[in-house]
């Protein structure tokens, strides 16, 4: 059996690969003392698995048994492009973090963030039937708050004034810069990975100097922003879709 599982790790990094139709999909082992068997929690927004297994286990354990499991595991990567809609049970996209939703008829109106037995949870009461729309609300919230702080980040980089910040839910772009001097950016960003947010922030802060896409505007761009814009890039165009969809069920 050993020789079989050697064949889905990777050489190059310490954590196993398990092939889900073709996508090398990395599995995150964590061991715990309490746990009495292996469990496993699939993130679809980080395109990984999570793995639960007892201190006594072999890491040899946990990717067979998530290998017997690729038809759920691909089941549940696949939950992300179905755009489901956000009511208890279900799951979004925070800060590149899938967060499950739990409602409670005890709770408050407000969301709370926090983590729980599985990940992290928004958790919530109220009617059932605004569980959408207040998550949609907590959603946009916290996008400005956090859109503020970074756009005001950026600038500061960049060595430019700080726009007017419009905060939008276009379909064909994430991000734009008027020359009347407003930056607007989809609230959607918000359930993407840091990386790829803040690459768009910076770019629309880019073109504050450069409203083109020059070799000058991209030399620029990189000279402030910290991480690979084309690794950004990749991933929306990889994700974006799913994102467009949430809450438009």
């Amino acid at each position: 059996m050993l020789d079989r599982l050697s064949s889905i790790f990777s050489n190059s990094r310490s954590d196993p690969l398990i092939d889900i139709e073709g996508e090398a999909v990395p599995l995150r082992i964590r061991r715990n003392g309490q746990a009495k068997r292996v469990s496993l929690r699939v993130d679809a927004v980080k395109r990984e698995i999570k793995a639960t297994i007892p201190t006594w286990a072999p890491t040899a354990a946990a990717v067979d048994f998530a290998t017997k499991k690729r038809q759920w595991i691909a089941s549940r990567l696949e939950s992300i492009l179905r755009a489901d809609p956000l009511s208890d049970g279900g799951s979004v996209g925070f800060l590149g973090e899938e967060h499950r939703i739990v409602w409670c008829a005890g709770a408050t109106r407000t969301v709370r963030r926090l983590v729980g037995d599985n990940g992290w949870e928004l958790r919530l009461g109220g009617p059932v039937e605004l569980v959408e729309a207040r998550i949609l609300r907590w959603l946009k919230a916290e996008a400005r708050e956090l859109f503020v702080d970074e756009l005001a980040h950026y600038c500061g980089l960049a060595g430019e004034p700080v726009p007017k910040l419009s905060l939008g839910d276009p379909r064909g772009r994430w991000g734009s810069y008027s020359s009347r001097g407003t930056i607007s950016l989809s609230w959607r960003l918000v359930m993407a990975p840091d990386h790829v947010r803040r690459s768009v922030i910076a770019h629309e802060v880019a073109h504050m100097r450069h409203m083109n896409h020059s070799p000058a505007f991209y030399a620029w761009l990189d000279s402030f922003y910290e991480g690979d814009r084309k690794v950004a890039d990749r991933w929306l165009k990889m994700h974006g879709s799913a994102l467009q969809g949430v809450g438009r069920g």
